[in-house]
């Protein structure tokens, strides 16, 4: 490893020959410059340093140019500025304009080496969140996030701009776009991916809970509450919000929601004080916003504050040279649930190529995991496709095969379970993948197993109608599974 560079900026001759040898004996690589002018040049034209000394007031310009220099060149070298005594409010502007630290003339060896070892260990923190940060986005650059498509280069572009910041942002497109793959992109290539994300969809809690669920209740603050509950804005304290489908909120909770991101405070219901929260909230919505504005039913204050920064996903049809890349990372990602080896044929990349999505990258997705499944050989060709659509759109036969449907379903994704959970692949697994698919089989099985009736179904898997009509939705199987306990059963 090569030692660190350190450039120490000094009008004064006798400063600038301390320096060299203090920190030459100390192992590190010094470079000398007697004014300002020299230093912006070297700072330009060479390598970044790891460390600046600079002075602040020199003859030929102040040294608040060499750190804004230094800074811009490369955000991770530090600046350590060395002031004379009674300078302090100039230490202080200067640290407001990027340096890490100062050091009052005269100063210990002791002292300066003390600072300038704590700056070398910011730089290499830096450097290392940095380095993550751009793994993360490689990682990212494969899938349903990134396309080789310009609209979608220029949304990756975005997300990696805002993501270490706590600003709101605001991702619009229609549904199956990918917004929460977006949102969970924002917190983990940012600062807060330590911190948890929290999912919420605010068209999929009765309205009465919504104001329990985001800001907490007191115990004894309604009926049945038995216990304080914290609230999800407390629950992704440190984290991320990510609310989707904000636009469902009404009109009451979307005044408390502007209260929360402008006060950084919450109130649980029942409580007589707010309580602060340190969240960044991503917030979605597959509504015209423009319309839901000009009708009213989305607040403009509240549309302003939380589009601080909008990210619009465009649909499918619009990125078709996306969808070969997309296709090939779903079936490398379904393929190790399987444990199997599976290959697209070049007619069958043609057939998806071909076709509408109007469910856009979920229907895609939907599409190419029936495919994956229900392929005989390694390889996947149109016909596998077609079976696939055609499995996908069958509906329920005798009651004998209603009745059997589930179970089959349900040993099929147990078993890819046993087999991870048996054989883990050394470079693991993608937890939210593994449980988006057995969700996704889950509601399939339940529809099978009552004929279709979407309100049983929801009963069989113990949860509300309205949460199992927006997963239906979330995985694209909205429109062709399923009917309302009035619809007649589908005839076959």
């Amino acid at each position: 490893m090569s030692a660190p560079r350190i450039l120490v900026v000094d009008d004064e001759r006798g400063m600038r020959d301390m320096l060299s040898v203090l920190l030459r004996r100390a192992g590190f690589e010094v470079t000398l410059c007697e004014g300002t002018a020299p230093a912006l040049t070297r700072i330009a034209n060479e390598p970044p340093f790891d460390v600046v000394l600079t002075d602040l007031l020199m003859p030929d310009g102040s040294g608040m140019a060499v750190i804004e220099a230094a800074r811009r060149r490369d955000e991770s070298t530090q600046v350590i500025v060395i002031t004379a005594h009674g300078s302090t409010e100039h230490a202080v502007e200067a640290m407001r304009r990027g340096a890490y630290d100062f050091v009052q003339k005269p100063f210990r060896t002791d002292e300066l080496r003390a600072t300038i070892d704590k700056a070398l260990e910011k730089r290499s923190i830096v450097d290392e969140n940095r380095a993550l940060r751009e793994q993360l986005v490689q990682s990212y650059r494969h899938g349903p996030l990134v396309g080789k498509s310009a609209a979608m280069q220029a949304v990756a572009q975005l997300v990696a701009r805002v993501a270490s910041t706590s600003t709101t942002v605001l991702i619009t497109g229609e549904s199956g776009t990918g917004k929460e793959v977006v949102a969970r992109a924002l917190h983990e290539l940012g600062d807060r991916r330590a911190g948890p994300f929290v999912a919420v969809n605010c068209g999929a809690l009765p309205e009465a809970l919504m104001e329990s669920e985001l800001f907490g209740h007191e115990r004894g603050a309604f009926t049945g509450a038995s216990a304080a509950k914290e609230g999800l804005f407390r629950a992704a304290h440190g984290g991320t919000l990510f609310l989707d489908e904000v636009a469902e909120l009404t009109p009451p909770l979307q005044v408390k929601l502007l209260r929360a991101l402008q006060e950084r405070r919450v109130r649980p219901v029942g409580a007589d004080r707010e309580v602060e929260v340190d969240t960044r909230v991503v917030a979605a919505t597959n509504r015209d916003v423009q319309a839901e504005l000009d009708a009213g039913r989305l607040r403009r204050d509240l549309f302003f504050r939380l589009a601080v920064i909008r990210i619009h996903l465009p649909p499918l049809r619009d990125r078709p040279e996306d969808i070969p890349l997309l296709a090939e990372h779903f079936l490398r990602r379904h393929a190790t649930l399987l444990g199997r080896r599976l290959s697209f044929s070049d007619a069958a990349l043609r057939w998806l190529a071909a076709r509408d999505y109007p469910g856009n990258v979920r229907e895609l997705q939907n599409v190419v995991e029936r495919a994956a499944t229900l392929a005989a050989g390694p390889r996947i060709e149109p016909a596998d496709l077609e079976h696939s659509e055609s499995a996908a759109g069958r509906p329920p036969g005798s009651a004998q095969e209603a009745s059997m449907a589930p179970a089959t379903s349900s040993a099929l994704w147990l078993r890819q379970l046993e087999r991870i959970a048996s054989n883990m692949p050394t470079d693991g697994v993608d937890l939210d993948v593994v449980l988006t698919d057995v969700e996704r089989r889950l509601l399939l099985a339940a529809l099978e197993r009552t004929g279709g009736n979407r309100t049983a179904a929801a009963r069989l898997l113990g949860t509300t109608f309205r949460s199992f009509r927006y997963r239906l939705a979330k995985h694209g199987l909205a429109s062709d599974h399923g009917r309302d306990e009035t619809e007649e059963p589908r005839s076959g």
